[in-house]
């Protein structure tokens, strides 16, 4: 499969069947800037990642491994619906803008789960088809963002596991995919993975200690749950125009401060939930009123 990039530069995708890859596509990529622009991070966050990664581009290029072990994995950490997806393939969008190449950049998301097997080998062969042959052929083309979402699947904590549900072959699994992490960072300097787990207890050390960065996402605190209301909020009014006193300053102030602990897919929900809140609205988002966001709000929080 191969796609126009940029005049004749051509990169070729991952056949969509191929084992363990859950998307493929050329960066840059618009769908992930705006993914990028809508996240809310804590002041600072977003450009040190990105900072982090060029840095890594740069000097993986030019210094030897041996004497700069870096693995170019980025490690995200934090509660669900933190934005950890989110902020990775932003992220691979922002590398591929800020260090342009002739031969494009190629995005790869692994989905881990589809790696695994209860039959006794089939997941080790699994792991070594993805990072031997796989991701091996196409990094040698170019550069390359992988995102492993949810990397507990695909390294689990080893001296965790119970000696039951074939826990040889879980153990093989994880060596393999180890060995090919440490096999793709020598190969391909120019290959950045991006790994999220929302159970970093669950992972195994090895992995932690291969991770260049690793970045704890935090739940948003106030300053961050407003913007990220008033984002969806109006989202929203630009579809409903009757939605735009949900934009209402001291509204969005209030809303921010009935809101603590939640995260940030919560919050937007809540401003979807808000406009079938009241029976009489009728799931009108035209109707939704700013008491309505409130009282889900408070629902949602547990206030």
């Amino acid at each position: 499969m191969t796609r126009s990039l940029r005049g004749s530069d051509v990169r070729r995708l991952p056949d969509d069947a191929a084992p363990g890859v859950a998307d493929a596509r050329l960066l840059p990529n618009d769908e992930f800037a705006a993914a990028w622009s809508a996240i809310v991070l804590p002041d600072g966050m977003k450009q040190r990642l990105l900072r982090t990664a060029v840095a890594e581009a740069h000097l993986r290029a030019a210094v030897p491994f041996d004497a700069l072990p870096l693995h170019g994995v980025v490690l995200l950490t934090g509660k669900p619906g933190v934005g950890k997806t989110t902020v990775a393939r932003g992220l691979a969008d922002r590398v591929a803008r800020t260090v342009p190449d002739a031969a494009g950049w190629l995005f790869v998301e692994v989905d881990p789960h589809s790696l695994a097997s209860s039959s006794l080998g089939r997941s080790q062969r699994a792991v070594e088809q993805l990072f031997g042959t796989l991701l091996n052929e196409h990094a040698a083309a170019g550069p390359m963002v992988v995102l492993l979402d949810e990397v507990e699947t695909l390294f689990t904590d080893r001296a965790a596991l119970s000696m039951e549900a074939n826990p040889v072959d879980v153990h093989r699994a994880v060596d393999a995919a180890l060995v090919g992490l440490d096999r793709l960072a020598r190969r391909h300097p120019q290959m950045l993975i991006v790994a999220t787990t929302n159970f970093s207890d669950a992972l195994d050390p090895a992995l932690a200690s291969r991770a260049d960065w690793i970045v704890e996402v935090p739940l948003p605190d106030r300053a961050a749950r407003r913007q990220i209301l008033e984002h969806a909020a109006a989202a929203v009014a630009a579809a409903f125009p009757g939605a735009r006193q949900l934009l209402e300053p001291t509204l969005l102030d209030a809303a921010a401060e009935e809101s603590d602990g939640l995260d940030g897919r919560r919050l937007r929900k809540a401003v979807a939930a808000a406009c079938a809140y009241r029976q009489e609205a009728q799931g009108n988002p035209d109707r939704v009123t700013g008491p309505d966001l409130l009282a889900v709000l408070r629902e949602e929080g547990g206030h």
